[in-house]
């Protein structure tokens, strides 16, 4: 395969999973895997939390795929689609983990229109301690926060998380 051909497929599958992602998260992990979800909508109480094994259930097909295409001598577009599983896994981790729940310190602070619009959409997700009544699935793609505030609205704002008390308030 060319590096054109595995170039596209591999621009292609990145593409595919913010589709996959929005379908499982909306789906599946607001749906019957809510029991492994649901520690994500909650105060993490260690450094991990159920809701991480989708991590590795979703990079399983991205392994098998890479070591089919590179080492078992199948299809060579395998490889490919498996690095744009990879890859994806790889941009979700740093938009998620890193940059919305800092779960990973660092000193970046999102400037840019687009990265406020998905950063402030994900924690509007994340409004909602609730399997119903959530807002925004995407990871890359978000509707505007004004959108997905007067949708929390108009719900009634059920299952809306009660604001947190500021961490050196007084008694």
């Amino acid at each position: 395969m060319s590096w054109l051909a595995g170039s596209a497929l591999f621009l292609a599958t990145v593409a595919f999973m913010e589709g996959f992602a929005y379908v499982m998260h909306r789906w599946v992990m607001h749906g019957p895997g809510w029991f492994l979800h649901e520690s994500h909508h909650r105060a993490r109480t260690g450094r991990f939390e159920l809701n991480d094994l989708y991590g590795v259930i979703f990079a399983v097909p991205s392994i098998v795929l890479l070591l089919g295409g590179v080492q078992l001598g199948w299809w060579p577009g395998f490889a490919w689609i498996g690095a744009g599983i990879a890859a994806y896994g790889a941009i979700y981790f740093g938009f998620h983990d890193v940059i919305v729940h800092e779960r990973v310190r660092t000193r970046y602070l999102p400037k840019s229109r687009y990265m406020k619009r998905i950063v402030q959409a994900h924690r509007l997700h994340h409004a909602v301690e609730t399997k119903a009544g959530t807002v925004s699935f995407g990871f890359l793609v978000a509707p505007k926060p004004e959108v997905l505030k007067a949708e929390l609205k108009r719900r009634g704002r059920s299952g809306v998380r009660a604001p947190r008390k500021p961490m050196f308030a007084e008694d």
